[in-house]
């Protein structure tokens, strides 16, 4: 990819991109409240402005160079703070705020793919192209995420879920690798192992989302 066209995809993915981040991380704090948690509350960061949100290496940089590379597109926001210990009942409640990321970004999908449809229904016009594009996109980062983020590997929401499911024991063993899982991802993004991982979900889910629409 040259520098022109670089910079035409970057005018048309920056909306699909930062909207998928921030909603999703928002999703979190919107419901780590509703179950008690003031957190997130407390430190501004229930919004839906990006800027509370953007992580210059993960939502920007990272982004960018995926895109420019032609790779897996792949980023990230700073984390919502979610005290789970305030919580009513922390280990139950902490499923649904970890899978309030992902739903929001099924339902994100959802609304650029109803996007997509209605591009296909405007032949001719002079956004039909770049609003097609944008679509596909934002489908594309959201079927990403909820793949990437549903991996059982704390601190991803994946690993939040499989910490409330698993017995007591076996949940207190997993999370103590959330110190160690953002370099463990690292690792992964770093060689081919990540895609091999999560093409099968988000083919899976890009299938779902075509058949029906």
């Amino acid at each position: 990819m040259n520098f022109d066209q670089l910079i035409q995809t970057i005018a048309i993915a920056a909306l699909p991109i930062l909207f998928a981040i921030t909603v999703h991380e928002a999703a979190h704090g919107y419901v780590a409240r509703y179950f008690g948690d003031m957190t997130a509350q407390r430190a501004g960061r229930i919004s839906l402005n990006p800027i509370h949100h953007i992580d210059m290496v993960g939502t920007i940089l990272l982004p960018m160079l995926t895109l420019w590379l032609g790779g897996i597109l792949f980023g990230w926001a700073k984390p919502v703070p979610v005290n789970f210990g305030m919580l009513r009942h922390p280990k139950k409640d902490m499923l649904w705020v970890a899978l309030a990321g992902p739903a929001s970004n099924l339902f994100m999908a959802f609304c650029w793919a109803g996007v997509a449809k209605l591009a296909w229904l405007l032949p001719g016009n002079y956004f039909a192209e770049p609003l097609l594009g944008m679509a596909q996109i934002g489908i594309r980062i959201n079927v990403i995420l909820i793949a990437l983020n549903m991996l059982p590997l704390p601190p991803l929401d994946g690993g939040r879920v499989a910490v409330s499911l698993l017995p007591h024991r076996q949940a207190f063993t997993l999370s103590r690798i959330e110190p160690y899982g953002m370099f463990i991802l690292i690792f992964l993004a770093m060689t081919p192992l990540l895609g091999w991982v999560l093409m099968p979900m988000v083919s899976g889910l890009t299938q779902l989302i075509n058949f029906i629409f």
